[in-house]
């Protein structure tokens, strides 16, 4: 059970790559995106809704086995905030490329609530949590300037 849980919450061993493990996650999350595609968007969101909780659950169990607060492996909460980044925009390569950009953007710059959410839900609501709050900002953005631009 241990390997299977380190395996999902890696990213499938993305999280073990030492370089930038978190933009290697999140390119996982493009990967989950592409394969969730085809769905309608209300069956994508209750997938993704999901998924999220899913994620929280392996997160914390993977802080557990590891002995440590949110280590570099674990990148499922970046997969998970991908996938929220978007969630209800065009798939076209420019909106897709801009959604990973702010999405990385949010996740390590920060802003309120995103630290205080890592800082303060306990396991893997922690874990997962920030990166769910920079996927919300990344898709505000973008379906913002989407409309801005029509």
């Amino acid at each position: 059970m241990r390997q299977v849980i380190l395996f999902l919450a890696s990213g499938g061993g993305a999280g073990y790559i030492p370089f930038a493990p978190g933009t290697w996650g999140s390119a996982v999350g493009l990967l989950a995106y592409w394969l969730l595609l085809r769905l309608p968007q209300w069956p994508l969101a209750v997938t993704v809704a999901a998924f999220v909780f899913l994620s929280c659950w392996i997160a914390g169990l993977a802080e557990e086995f590891l002995a440590a607060k949110d280590p570099q492996v674990i990148v499922i909460d970046e997969v998970s905030g991908m996938l929220v980044a978007l969630m209800f925009l065009p798939a076209s390569w420019r909106v897709v490329l801009a959604a990973f950009v702010l999405f990385r953007l949010f996740d390590v710059w920060k802003p309120f609530p995103v630290r205080w959410i890592q800082e303060n839900l306990p396991g893997g609501w922690g874990v997962v949590g920030d990166d769910i709050m920079a996927g919300i900002y990344a898709n505000l953005v973008l379906q913002i300037a989407l409309r801005a631009i029509r």
